[in-house]
């Protein structure tokens, strides 16, 4: 029963990483209804940027936050220099953008940091009180800071004036355009908002599956299976859909198939929710009449 209870919590850890992840796609699919393939290796390289800066001996928690402001920008600087001149482009050239940029961000990385694997620290003691043998000071700390970050940004969108502007903007720009809202830079801010979460997902990834080009591949695929379980275009649902995710993941890849065919889970679900229930268990199936 123990074992059990270890590997359900485990899991909730790991599915609030992918929950972030999860977010950051959902964010981004609002404004452009496409999946960003490359959301994964631009939080990696992020998460690289602040591994720089903790070798160059700046402390951990500046180094958070530097590099959460860092990622932000980058975000919205691909949105402005790639996305934005793409907006009148076929989906399947876009499709290729995105893919174009995974492998950009995967290639700058390693030629940058080399691939060799890195360790990357945890700003939770391993001893710390709050630790139990159920679950790691790092897993609870992790749970801690995904749900600080997803309440931030609930409020941020459900009570202020530029997360209502950003909403609309992603929702029905056409009619945001008519009173006023500047829909270019709504959405700019969009994917830095995106490329800001996927820095926090990455650097508390990274203590556990250590640090190298590839170490978001697996992660981007449970964050698209919980994305789509939750629902692709609602944020809250894809945050639901990563912590199940993360327990079946776990769950079912110790007891069932074996930690070897873990990743097939996500396919799996993948699948199985796109034939079942496309829309996810929170997203609106809507009907056109022509």
């Amino acid at each position: 029963m123990q074992a059990f209870l270890h590997q359900l919590l485990a899991g909730l850890a790991t599915g609030g990483i992918y929950a972030s992840v999860a977010l950051a796609l959902v964010m981004i699919y609002q404004s452009t209804h496409l999946v960003n393939f490359a959301q994964g290796e631009m939080a990696m390289f992020s998460t690289y940027l602040g591994w720089a800066m903790l070798q160059a001996g700046l402390p951990y928690w500046a180094m958070f936050g530097l590099t959460v402001g860092l990622s932000f920008v980058m975000g919205a600087l691909v949105e402005r220099i790639v996305i934005r001149p793409m907006r009148h482009a076929p989906v399947l050239s876009v499709v290729v953008v995105f893919i174009a940029l995974l492998m950009i961000f995967h290639s700058l990385a390693g030629w940058l940091f080399g691939y060799t694997i890195k360790q990357f620290p945890s700003p939770f003691p391993e001893r710390a009180w709050y630790g139990t043998a159920l679950m790691s000071a790092h897993e609870v700390g992790a749970i801690a800071i995904t749900l600080a970050v997803m309440a931030l940004i609930f409020g941020f969108f459900r009570f202020t004036a530029l997360g209502l502007a950003m909403r609309a903007a992603a929702q029905n720009p056409v009619s945001s355009r008519l009173v006023g809202i500047d829909v270019g830079w709504m959405l700019m801010l969009g994917w830095g908002l995106a490329g800001a979460v996927g820095a926090v997902a990455g650097m508390l990834v990274a203590p556990v599956v250590f640090l190298d080009p590839g170490m978001m591949g697996g992660v981007l695929l449970y964050a698209f299976a919980g994305a789509l379980v939750g629902g692709i275009d609602s944020p809250a649902g894809a945050v639901l859909g990563g912590f199940i995710v993360g327990v079946l993941e776990n769950l079912i890849g110790s007891y069932v198939v074996g930690t070897e065919l873990k990743l097939t889970v996500a396919l799996v679900l993948i699948v199985g929710v796109l034939i079942v229930r496309p829309s996810g268990l929170f997203g609106r199936t809507i009907v056109v009449k022509v």
